[in-house]
């Protein structure tokens, strides 16, 4: 009996570290921008079939993740705040999260294309291999710039989720687009300011261990700058209301001070970009429950979608 219950503790365990792989953390906030995009665009998928495009689109973000910690798993070992996930950790092989991260790519696509269409399941191809192969493999270890260029994967499932409901990619899912890539480096920068360290052994050329932790804050200022504007644009085109407007513009107000201040830090700066870091993520999570909140649908709606210009499949496997 202790043995059965010892076999069901390592599976459990076994399984805990597949999960890790993933990247839960990470892939909720990206399936969460997905679910809005796809419940606000004005298509008619049925709910079951909606409920598997989100299925498909968050095991495409896991698949994505558990490829990027295989690749990785080298600079994992070294810094510390990765040393202890499964692959470095030796609790997973590298063979074993490659054969996982390739099998969940491949039946996310399939499963997407099935559920919604080819456009959807097109996109979600080209997101993982963006995230793959341009950003973990090549931009990652070879410029300071990883996070602005790679940041177009993070960004592109409120994209997949709008053409999983309508088959076409219109100008709202761009603007959702923009909101989140500019959104991308200053929070991710904010984390790198107190992990530069550990960048820099691991010899990552993350921006504060090429230009230091001034130019870095400097950037995150100016994202911020550009990330606010940009967050008001769904209120200027029609496809969000007051109750959005009102929240991107006080959030977006705190999320330029944190910044500001962050910038005018010389010392002891590493309270204020952990802050930044740790409201980025709700700022961005509270702007999209606010879209989704005040979501009001109907032919006004579908009227400013269909004057959109639509994008084909090559130019969206372009991002």
């Amino acid at each position: 009996m202790a043995s059965i219950s010892l076999l069901i503790s390592k599976q459990r365990s076994r399984l805990a570290d597949f999960v890790t792989l993933t990247k839960p953390g990470v892939m909720m906030l990206a399936v969460f921008t997905a679910i809005v995009a796809l419940t606000i665009a004005p298509g008619d998928l049925a709910p079951l079939r909606a409920c598997l495009a989100v299925l498909a689109i968050a095991v495409g973000a896991g698949a994505a993740g558990v490829l990027n910690m295989w690749y990785d798993a080298d600079i994992d070992a070294v810094m510390t705040r990765t040393a202890r996930r499964p692959i470095p950790g030796g609790r997973v092989g590298p063979g074993e999260a490659l054969a996982l991260g390739l099998v969940l790519a491949a039946g996310s696509v399939v499963v997407l294309a099935l559920a919604a269409n080819l456009v959807a399941a097109g996109l979600l191809a080209f997101t993982i291999l963006f995230y793959i192969v341009i950003y973990t493999a090549w931009l990652k270890r070879r410029t300071p710039y990883n996070i602005v260029i790679g940041g177009a994967a993070g960004a592109l499932p409120p994209v997949i989720g709008w053409a999983a409901a309508t088959g076409h990619i219109g100008l709202e899912p761009l603007v959702l687009f923009l909101i989140v890539f500019l959104w991308t480096p200053p929070h991710f920068w904010a984390l790198a300011l107190n992990r530069s360290d550990e960048y820099a052994c691991a010899g990552v050329p993350m921006l504060p261990v090429v230009a230091g932790r001034a130019a870095t804050k400097r950037q995150i200022l100016h994202y911020s700058l550009l990330l606010v504007p940009a967050s008001l644009l769904p209120c200027v085109l029609g496809f969000a209301g007051a109750l959005y407007g009102a929240i991107a513009a006080t959030w977006g107000a705190l999320f330029i001070a944190i910044a500001w201040r962050l910038s005018r830090t010389r010392e002891g700066d590493a309270p204020v970009a952990r802050r930044l870091f740790v409201f980025s993520i709700a700022y961005l999570f509270l702007l999209f429950a606010a879209l989704l909140a005040g979501h009001r649908g109907g032919p006004a709606q579908a009227d400013l979608s269909s004057a959109d210009a639509h994008v084909g499949v090559a130019t969206a496997g372009e991002g």
